[in-house]
């Protein structure tokens, strides 16, 4: 995880980081045990989150179109009872959410306590696709990043660990991923003409993420390049770095004083 924690302050290149990276391995197989070891720790870690009730978590996926947000969400969360879990999908702000500041709509959807939130593009559309498009300036962008980072903070300070994926793809594989949505009528859905014009920002959306990266990654609030050209070990590192942040949380239900229990198992028992 250390590989892939952006430091707070530090200046990202994602020339630095390789969208093919496997972490060593060679081949889904391998890693199959250990990520479904942690959905399974996964489970039991959200169960005692949320009968815990009083801290939760905010999980933020950003990346360029076919990243694999979705598929991620699908199988690193496939364990997690959907009564605990909040997954809440950004799309262009409605008239409503036009008329208040940009993250009014974000603050609405963060999770409740005891629940863990996934935010599928998330407030940093609002510094992204804007900065892209040149809706905002780049002095107004800077300035809604510091907005970010206050944010955040204050989420953080109110018992909300967040933690933020960039789902880093390279441009062919991106190209590969678009192709196949073509070739299946099943996926024809997800395909989308926008797509292509987007395409042809990809050096002007991989600065604003650079940028957007480097002023956000902070010590309570860190962002995680993640290698995702290789579904599997994208699904590997997201799923490893979740249950060592509730690890580390380590969420424990309310315990329950004056109640004989053995005589409440004698009653239930006699019942």
């Amino acid at each position: 995880m250390k590989h892939y924690r952006v430091k707070p302050d530090k200046r990202v290149n994602l020339d630095d980081y390789d969208a093919h990276d496997t972490g060593g391995y060679k081949h889904e197989e391998e890693v199959a045990d250990r990520t479904e070891k942690l959905r399974q720790k996964l489970d039991a870690l959200q169960e005692r989150l949320y009968a815990e009730g009083s801290r939760a978590v905010l999980i933020v996926l950003q990346g360029i179109d076919t990243g694999g947000k979705d598929g991620t969400i699908r199988h690193v969360m496939s364990g997690v009872n959907p009564q605990g879990c909040i997954v809440t999908s950004f799309k262009t702000p409605t008239l409503p959410e036009k008329a208040h500041d940009f993250l009014w709509r974000i603050q609405a959807a963060c999770p409740p306590y005891g629940f863990i939130g996934i935010f599928n593009r998330s407030h940093y559309e609002d510094v992204l696709i804007t900065r892209v498009h040149k809706s905002i300036t780049d002095k107004e962008a800077k300035h809604r990043l510091s907005q970010i980072r206050d944010f955040e903070k204050m989420l953080s300070n109110n018992r909300t660990r967040i933690l933020k994926f960039f789902l880093h793809i390279s441009k062919d594989e991106q190209k590969k991923r678009l192709l196949a949505r073509l070739d299946d009528p099943d996926k024809h859905w997800k395909f989308s003409a926008q797509d292509l014009k987007e395409r042809g920002y990809w050096k002007a959306y991989r600065k604003a993420f650079e940028e957007a990266l480097s002023a956000t990654s902070t010590e309570e609030s860190p962002w995680f390049v993640v290698p995702a050209n290789h579904k599997w070990y994208r699904n590997l590192v997201v799923a490893d770095c979740l249950v060592a942040a509730l690890e580390d949380m380590n969420p424990r239900p309310p315990k329950a004083h004056g109640i004989d229990w053995k005589k409440l198992r004698e009653e239930v028992s006699a019942s």
